[in-house]
């Protein structure tokens, strides 16, 4: 404020001062809470204002020490929480980054990137192992692991991709089996329910009468429809160049995601083998083949032995395949990266390992145990107490 004889210089001075006191209380009063402005709007200047907050915010040395080491624990125990999305998870953990970086806590990228790999859930693990696999962590961001594990974590939710959008599609419609009024195209559920197919037209051959699946000019090879519980094979066959013997052939083995079940073509490799077992495999092509009986088997592979369950005995088949899904029901962890596939044991680790083929096809070359049988011979009682008497009549 100008004094009482101040002259015009000093006058237009304060009058300066004034209006930049004005402008910083404005900016003041903008971004200070108004709970916590009502406390403050006895002091006159920004000056005033800045210091009261000052005292009564700033807090000690020995004080800021105490919250960062609160923080520290709170960092180090954080987890995923139960139907906690990634998006939910990566805020919470960089809410308590950036309050450790307030603290005077140094918060490189690469420290939050590793937290929040190890302590994603269980149901991420194989996502965890795929991007530590194709990705050096320490130049990975944070970013582009957040958009990573929102991508999987959009394909893990049901219902998002639909089957018509598949590349390779593979539908399981049940014909005529449990329950009542089934018909034998859609598998409906209820008492009684039909429909009446008189009006319908199939797009592609534009006959009435009936559907898709019963259409006899319809030989998509990459349609396959799984009807009267037949099993559904998706595969490509390699054809090479350089002729195989039988015995390097038996050792190749397909890694299949479209197959349901293991299967192979060679009965006594086959132990525990239940000959009464029947099924239909239906292939990609539309044709059938019948299950004759399953089993289990012995695979060497680098040197270890495994023992593969539930596999099928198809007669015909020339190829040995490996199923995707039906290892993933034994909990066993199937990791894609790159031109790799590894398949790993919670337990035992890593299991087997193979690079991708020429033809975009995954090939494990595994040595079969076939069982042994060793006979033993039962002699007759009879004949048995005729040599111990030694009658010369019995020979």
């Amino acid at each position: 404020v100008a004094p009482a004889n101040a002259t015009a210089e000093q006058i237009k001075l304060a009058d300066e001062s004034k209006l930049k006191d004005l402008k910083a209380k404005n900016f003041l009063f903008q971004s200070i809470e108004r709970s916590i402005l009502e406390t403050i709007l006895e002091r006159n200047t920004a000056s005033d204002i800045w210091e009261s907050m000052r005292k009564k915010y700033q807090v000690s040395t020995k004080v800021k020490r105490a919250q960062l080491q609160a923080l520290h624990k709170e960092f180090e125990i954080l987890q995923v929480k139960d139907n906690e999305s990634v998006s939910d998870y990566f805020s919470r953990t960089l809410t308590i980054a950036n309050k450790m970086t307030a603290h005077g806590e140094t918060m490189d990228q690469t420290k939050v990137v590793e937290k929040v790999l190890r302590s994603m859930s269980e149901k991420f693990n194989y996502v965890v192992c795929s991007i530590e696999e194709s990705n050096d962590v320490t130049t990975l961001t944070i970013e582009e692991l957040q958009s990573s594990l929102l991508v999987h974590e959009t394909r893990m939710k049901p219902g998002q991709i639909k089957d018509e959008e598949q590349a390779l599609k593979v539908s399981y419609g049940r014909g005529g089996g449990r329950g009542r009024g089934r018909n034998n195209s859609r598998g409906g559920r209820g008492r009684g329910r039909q429909q009446n197919k008189d009006l319908v037209e199939f797009y592609r051959c534009h006959k009435l009468g009936h559907y898709q699946s019963e259409c006899p000019t319809w030989e998509e090879a990459n349609y396959a429809e799984f009807d009267e519980y037949d099993e559904v094979l998706l595969m490509a066959q390699e054809k090479l160049k350089e002729p195989i013997n039988s015995e390097l052939k038996d050792e190749i083995w397909f890694l299949d995601s479209g197959c349901n079940n293991h299967m192979v073509g060679k009965k006594d490799w086959l132990f525990y083998f239940d000959s009464e077992f029947r099924e239909t495999v239906k292939l990609g092509d539309n044709s059938k083949m019948p299950v004759i009986g399953k089993g289990n088997l012995k695979l060497q592979i680098e040197g270890i032995v495994q023992v593969i369950t539930g596999v099928y005995y198809l007669p015909r088949l020339k190829n040995n395949l490996l199923s995707i899904g039906q290892l993933q029901q034994k909990n066993l962890t199937i990791v894609f990266s790159k031109n790799n596939c590894k398949v790993y044991h919670e337990s035992r680790g890593l299991l087997m390992s193979t690079e991708m083929s020429a033809n975009r096809m995954y090939v494990i070359h595994a040595s079969v145990i076939t069982p042994m049988c060793f006979q033993a011979t039962n002699l007759d009682q009879t004949q048995l107490w005729h040599c111990r008497y030694g009658h010369l009549n019995i020979k």
